[in-house]
């Protein structure tokens, strides 16, 4: 059960982004930028298919 390095590098990298994006939108939730919040939720959302798209594809390159 080896898996391709670039997918594990790719979905470490797309992990670091989530947080990144979780603690940009805490800060700015905190201090009442909330158009900045509501920006760096959406990156965070749309990140979770991409991490599937790539998982799916290492997937694939195992088989």
């Amino acid at each position: 059960m080896r898996h391709n390095l670039v997918g594990v590098a790719l979905l470490c990298a797309i992990l670091l982004l989530n947080i990144v994006f979780t603690q940009y939108m805490v800060h700015q939730y905190f201090y009442e930028k909330y158009l900045n919040a509501i920006i760096f939720g959406v990156g965070n959302v749309l990140l979770f298919p991409v991490a599937i798209y790539v998982y799916k594809w290492d997937q694939k390159r195992k088989a």
